[in-house]
């Protein structure tokens, strides 16, 4: 085992190294950025009205509002990276890796904006009769479509690996590391047995993913932006102990993106190049802006347009990593929290708050377990419907079967293995889902330009869309 574990260890560094992963992800996203002249920054506060004010756009079909699709994703990222994953990467890049992760989100936005496009763009309505969509769809149908029977050929096979993968990652990333991650806070923090935890989380997962993804948009739309509220609560009182400090942390950040904090005795461009490979890579981890998983979610929306999902779509990154992970750096950096070394980066956020905070610590607790709970919610219904593009609707039931006694199996193992195989597993999804939105570029583009100059304001009800969509039929 421990053998394998190397191996995957090796695999995984050289995937989200700087040289695969690393600039694949930001080069899509800044190309997606140039051609979509900067959609994310103009169309900002429209998206965000949309997602957080208006929340439905009765004028499609769809199986959730698109407010629900908007905190299903987030319950998905809004997990254990953004505490213990900022925490590793800033320190072992050092601050400066924080302005890496605001890069990497900012111009993920344009490629959050297009995998959500494309989820219902190309969404199907399965044979219970909800929609079901993805790069497990997309990839194939949008390769068909521009480039006829050859092109669907190649998005066919794209689709099957990324729903193999996502599948793969599912029990992973979006399951028993969260578990774990659950009842080890739990435990340290409450004294709560894993096993206790195990068995309670069980039931839980289980009673939810019974009811579908309309019982995970009804559960996640009540109690993700509370968890999210009551952690930006917590660490605003950090910051405002420490608010002498703000200054030089946003100081901090800005000159060691540049420099390197390790740089001093050492090779300066070897310390820069490290700050962005643990930004990009831990950004990446907690918004998932590339990976395509978010797009499963949009495909469920109730929405009248593409377009206007994914602008709700691109919001979910801004909120997880320019506001959520934001949050959790500053008050790693201004506490001083995050010069204690890598080695302490589990408990690194929770010191952070303990140091301004009485029972700082269990307030991180808390939040982590609501967090990686949420996060079992997102990615089950991602594995489920991948799990239905491979082998139809008949494995929805056992998959979600198996995956509730998952989440019991990782309360209670030890699982550093797991961690390096849902580092693989997540990284080998993203790339077709890359080549995809590279390769589906103009559509999106073409697409996009013509509803925003139909509709600029973003105020067209349905049958102004269903009249303007007869007039451009594809």
């Amino acid at each position: 085992m421990e053998s394998f574990n190397t191996i995957l260890s090796d695999i995984g560094s050289v995937i989200w190294g700087p040289f695969v992963l690393i600039p694949l992800l930001l080069g899509t996203g800044l190309i997606l950025t140039i051609r979509l002249r900067a959609l994310q920054f103009r169309k900002l506060g429209p998206a965000l009205r949309l997602g957080l004010l208006d929340r439905k756009d009765d004028g499609g079909e769809g199986d959730i509002s698109q407010y629900q699709a908007l905190t299903t994703a987030l319950a998905a990222t809004v997990g254990v990276g953004n505490i213990v994953g900022v925490a590793t990467a800033i320190a072992l890049g050092g601050p400066g890796a924080l302005f890496w992760m605001w890069v990497t989100a900012l111009v993920g936005m344009a490629s959050k904006y297009s995998e959500a496009f494309l989820g219902v763009r190309y969404r199907v309505t399965d044979a219970r009769g909800e929609q079901s969509g993805g790069p497990q769809y997309y990839l194939h149908r949008g390769f068909a479509e521009v480039f006829g029977k050859t092109g669907g050929k190649i998005g066919l096979v794209l689709s099957i690996v990324f729903a193999v993968f996502a599948v793969l990652a599912s029990f992973g990333i979006g399951n028993m590391t969260q578990g774990n991650a659950v009842a080890t806070q739990l435990e340290n923090s409450f004294g709560v047995p894993h096993l206790v935890t195990g068995i309670v989380m069980f039931v839980l997962t289980g009673a939810v993913l019974l009811g579908g993804i309309k019982s995970i948009g009804r559960v996640t739309a009540g109690f993700v932006p509370l968890m999210i509220l009551l952690y930006i609560i917590g660490g605003l009182v950090v910051l405002v102990v420490n608010a002498e400090a703000i200054p030089d942390a946003f100081a901090l950040v800005f000159s060691d993106a540049f420099t390197g904090t390790s740089a001093v005795g050492g090779f300066a461009g070897s310390a820069v190049l490290y700050a962005i490979q643990m930004g990009v890579a831990r950004g990446i981890f907690s918004n998932e802006s590339g990976m395509g998983s978010a797009a499963i979610a949009a495909a469920a929306a109730k929405t009248s347009h593409p377009t206007r999902q994914g602008l709700v779509s691109m919001t979910q990154t801004f909120i997880d990593t320019i506001i959520v992970v934001t949050f959790t750096g500053l008050v790693l950096v201004t506490s001083g929290a995050w010069q204690q070394g890598g080695d302490h980066a589990g408990t690194m956020t929770a010191d952070a708050f303990a140091s301004a905070i009485p029972e700082g610590d269990k307030l991180v607790a808390v939040s982590i377990a609501f967090f990686a709970f949420s996060t079992i919610l997102g990615w089950s219904y991602y594995g489920e419907r991948c799990m239905e593009r491979l082998v139809g609707a008949g494995g929805v039931i056992p998959y979600r079967l198996v995956f509730t006694c998952v989440v019991f199996l990782g309360a209670v193992t030890e699982l550093e293995v797991v961690w390096n195989f849902a580092d693989v597993m997540n990284g080998l999804m993203a790339i077709p889902n890359l080549i995809g939105l590279l390769v589906l570029s103009g559509l999106i583009v073409r697409e996009t330009r013509r509803y925003l100059d139909n509709d600029p304001k973003l105020t067209a009800n349905a049958a102004q869309v269903e009249e303007f969509m007869a007039a451009t039929k594809r």
